[in-house]
């Protein structure tokens, strides 16, 4: 018997004022999985990330450990362990960088196996030499890493992620593909969000495609690879 998945969303519609966005979105993330959502910019993509932390308004259901995530208030959703990282990183940027981290703690959300400050900064040398450092004078790529690792220390089951890699150099994208690695390592399930196709290949079990504010592929990596006419209508560019 197959176990429930930890996210479960079906026939997610979700609206911007008068403009509809998702049109009846189906997809499963199970515990300890990393999924990714492929598309074109404007396919909706993101419009479903702040649909699922409650920054949109939606209807349908989203599951997540019994509760109905569409129904409930942002933080009530951050405290029942989804963490959320946007597009806009949204570092609070006249506090340093262990202040940005010591606000990603929460309450009761601190086991002892989880992450500690120096476990973060083992990962991302560059936040450790620079802890005293207001974040908005971090340049976009340690801004990256510090909106990840804020995150991170609030010890989440369901990360969501969109679109980590985007402006970054090639060394930073690697640190960031390893640590979403060592997240997942750690029992944390990761729906992705990925302008770019190998990352997204290369890191997750499962990938959806979007367009249109619709799933309009659901599959492996390999599946996706071998399917012409999904990369054809719905990813080249």
């Amino acid at each position: 018997m197959q176990p429930e998945p930890l996210l479960s969303v079906a026939g997610l519609h979700a609206w911007y004022d008068a403009s509809h966005v998702l049109h009846g979105v189906d997809l499963n993330v199970n515990a300890g999985e990393i999924v990714a959502v492929l598309g074109r910019n404007g396919a909706g993509r993101s419009t479903l990330l702040k649909t699922l932390v409650g920054q949109v308004r939606g209807t349908g259901t989203a599951r997540f450990g019994g509760h109905d995530l569409l129904r409930l208030p942002g933080f009530e959703i951050a405290r029942l362990g989804v963490g959320y990282v946007p597009e806009s990183r949204d570092v609070f940027p006249t506090l340093t960088v262990e202040q940005n981290l010591l606000l990603g703690q929460k309450p009761g959300r601190q086991p002892a196996d989880g992450w500690q400050f120096d476990q973060l900064y083992a990962i991302f040398p560059a936040l450790q030499r620079r802890r005293t450092v207001a974040a908005g004078a971090l340049s976009g790529g340690e801004q990256q890493m510090l909106a990840l690792a804020r995150a991170a220390i609030g010890n989440p089951t369901l990360l969501l992620v969109d679109e980590p890699t985007e402006g970054l150099s090639p060394q930073m994208v690697e640190q960031v593909a390893l640590f979403l690695r060592q997240l997942q390592q750690r029992g944390v399930a990761i729906l992705l969000i990925e302008q770019k196709q190998a990352i997204a290949m290369a890191l997750a079990q499962r990938l959806y495609v979007m367009g249109r504010g619709q799933i309009v592929f659901d599959g492996t990596p390999a599946q996706l690879q071998s399917d012409l006419a999904v990369q054809r209508d719905w990813l080249a560019l």
